[in-house]
């Protein structure tokens, strides 16, 4: 019934808690593939181990590769009726396919989202794409990671990770949720994301790790973003401009903030993007009051600095 899709790569030290998790679910109808990304250590082994003494397990050796061509390897494979995407540095409490798959039926929607530890919230919602969307650019109840979401695999014909982008997540998501009928959310913490420096996205928890590198693809990916949900969503084009514009001040007050290095033409350009539109963005009806204190501060009216 559900395909749940796991890349891992050189976590021999944490990916047996991961698989295990899995194994361990109260729902037993799925399939597990596991794309080994090419590892140098033995989390490759780990995971064959894991399939000779469980058939429901499949693993898929690759070549060393990006993380959207190792999801999208597993994603071609998978067979089930709905797809659920677990990392390999993480952990699943026993109910989690359980949970979402019965969020998802009872309310007849093509997405289920359940809550994580350290971001659950015990209340319900139903949303049509845009409400989804919205919700998923505030980042408030649920974020941008496919973890934690359950959803009808053809929703996913057609689509696929962008290889080229290392932030995958962001890049798709928002086009997933763009194409459900109904989108069901139940903020019980049934995953836990498990934080530490080898994160691809450790950086959004410690600012001093952020690079010019990483602050050009994320303005990238958002930009895109905006452009595609403008498009596809016209009537709510206000407010997909302002999540963008959200995210600029805030990497604007960072940088200011910690002294991060190296970001200095970044900062110039998110600066003078945030002057041109000064007073749209400040009218926006979504603006938070620690915003325009940090466009008063680091902002200024007119010309340049």
């Amino acid at each position: 019934m559900i395909s749940v899709i796991m890349l891992t790569y050189n976590r021999q030290a944490l990916v047996s808690r991961m698989i295990e998790s899995i194994l361990r679910q109260t729902l037993r109808d799925f399939e597990f593939i596991i794309v080994d990304n090419g590892s140098a250590d033995r989390s490759g082994q780990i995971t064959d181990e894991y399939a000779a003494r469980d058939s429901r397990v499949r693993v898929i050796h690759r070549a060393r590769g990006s993380i959207s061509a190792g999801r999208n390897t597993g994603l071609d494979a998978a067979r089930g009726e709905y797809i659920a995407f677990v990392d390999d540095d993480d952990w699943a409490e026993p109910d989690f396919l359980e949970f979402l798959l019965r969020l998802l039926t009872q309310n007849n929607a093509d997405v289920a989202i359940c809550g994580a530890a350290g971001k659950a919230f015990d209340e319900k919602l139903v949303m049509d794409a845009e409400q989804a969307i919205t919700e998923l650019l505030w980042r408030k109840r649920y974020n941008m990671a496919f973890p934690t979401k359950l959803f009808r695999r053809e929703l996913m014909e057609g689509l696929r990770f962008p290889e080229s982008s290392v932030y995958d997540d962001i890049a798709l998501m928002y086009k997933l949720l763009a194409r459900a009928k109904r989108v069901a959310y139940h903020g019980l913490p049934k995953y836990t994301f498990c934080r530490h420096g080898g994160n691809v996205s450790a950086w959004t928890t410690d600012h001093r790790l952020l690079t010019p590198q990483t602050l050009d693809e994320y303005l990238a990916v958002y930009r895109a973003r905006t452009v595609w949900l403008c498009e596809t969503f016209p009537q709510n084009a206000a407010a997909w401009q302002y999540f963008e514009w959200s995210f600029m001040i805030s990497m604007v007050e960072k940088i200011h903030r910690l002294k991060i290095a190296g970001c200095g033409g970044q900062l110039a350009g998110m600066t003078e993007e945030l002057r041109r539109h000064r007073e749209e963005f400040l009218r926006a009806p979504q603006l938070l009051g620690f915003e325009r204190e940090w466009m008063e501060r680091y902002i200024p009216q007119g010309g340049a600095p």
